[in-house]
């Protein structure tokens, strides 16, 4: 007997644990009735490994040592065995990680095979934050841990006493880093990451609170600024990957703005009417990389646009024919001759911004 038609419409309850799954970004995370969020990966099989953590070494691996540096925040480093002329001390990258601010881990294989290199072509000490995830913590609280990471890096500069340094990364990052020549750099969210911590500190630098850490640059890599409406690239562009889809954009900044906030936020359009006048934003000079087949390249443009008629000192590098974050897919810079050229673009653009600042 076929069963009554109000019980064939009933919809299907997903359960975790015992827990029922409330909501949910497809493939990537589901959170739970009780709060909890279930980060395990249901995707395509084939995208595991480029989330797998790669553990720090001290013997030197490619040009570099990694180390892990526990505290607040938790800090990756990346010592290049390069030196820079006259053995000065190098510039320091700091990287905000992306992942719509919801997922992703900066030991992770995606990020680390793009910033070792990096770290051993300008050469530089690159330095990842391991960022709180929402929806159990949301912004502004990327923006504090930003924030955080730089003061604990002045912190270290300014220990007189290297043996005083409770862990020996602390010790290798101090001898190392030339904090007056800061760059932050930022995938994704991570790109939105740059420009309002940036803001934030140029907010107090007049007052000599940073010294001597000082903001060299900014980096934002195909950051996520959008609008409550949808742009045309949005509308028009096809997601190539389960990376990056306008479903994810949509749940995870639901997830990570501020309760009843839209995207026109300031945080995710600080182009928009809601934001500071950006000619009231204090911000270093800044190198954007848009991605040509982004579905966010039309917003990411009009920031551009934005700084410019601000006034702001501001480059701008297209990547031609890839699509967001196509750099942190370590297989295909690897076996395809277009993507691995176009990371190779993207690292020597980086490396002469920070060359010239």
């Amino acid at each position: 007997m076929a069963a009554p038609a109000n019980a064939q419409q009933q919809p299907q309850v997903q359960l975790v644990g015992g827990r029922k799954v409330v909501d949910e970004v497809s493939g990537w995370l589901r959170v739970l009735d009780d709060g909890s969020v279930d980060r395990t990966w249901t995707g395509p099989p084939e995208a595991l490994p480029l989330m797998e953590p790669v553990p720090p070494y001290a013997v030197p691996r490619d040009g570099h040592t990694l180390h892990d540096l526990p505290g607040e925040p938790n800090l990756r480093v990346y010592l290049p065995e390069a030196k820079a002329e006259g053995g000065a001390r190098l510039p320091v990258i700091l990287q905000l990680h992306g992942g719509g601010f919801c997922i992703t881990h900066p030991s992770w294989l995606m990020y680390h095979h793009f910033y070792a290199r990096l770290a051993c072509a300008v050469p530089a000490v690159v330095v990842a934050v391991e960022l709180p995830l929402a929806p159990e913590r949301r912004l502004p609280a990327h923006i504090d841990t930003g924030v955080a990471a730089l003061r604990r890096l002045r912190s270290i500069a300014l220990s007189e006493d290297v043996s005083a340094l409770d862990d020996p990364a602390a010790a290798l990052l101090r001898e190392a880093a030339d904090v007056s020549r800061v760059f932050l750099i930022g995938d994704s969210s991570g790109g939105n990451l740059v420009h309002l911590v940036a803001a934030r500190v140029g907010q107090e630098a007049d007052a000599g609170t940073w010294a001597p850490l000082r903001l060299a640059g900014g980096i934002p890599i195909h950051p996520g600024f959008v609008r409550a409406t949808r742009s045309r690239s949005e509308l028009e562009t096809k997601a190539d990957s389960v990376f990056f889809t306008l479903d994810m954009l949509d749940k995870f900044l639901a997830l990570a703005l501020p309760e009843g906030a839209t995207k026109d936020h300031p945080f995710t359009c600080p182009m928009g009417a809601q934001a500071p006048p950006l000619e009231s934003v204090p911000l270093p000079p800044l190198l954007v990389s848009v991605a040509e087949n982004d579905l966010i390249r039309d917003t990411n443009l009009e920031y551009c646009n934005a700084l410019r008629a601000a006034g702001k000192e501001v480059e701008v590098l297209i990547n031609h024919g890839m699509s967001h974050s196509f750099y942190l897919n370590k297989y295909a810079v690897d076996m395809d001759p277009t993507t691995g050229e176009r990371a190779r673009e993207l690292i020597d653009a980086i490396k002469s911004f920070i060359s010239r600042h």
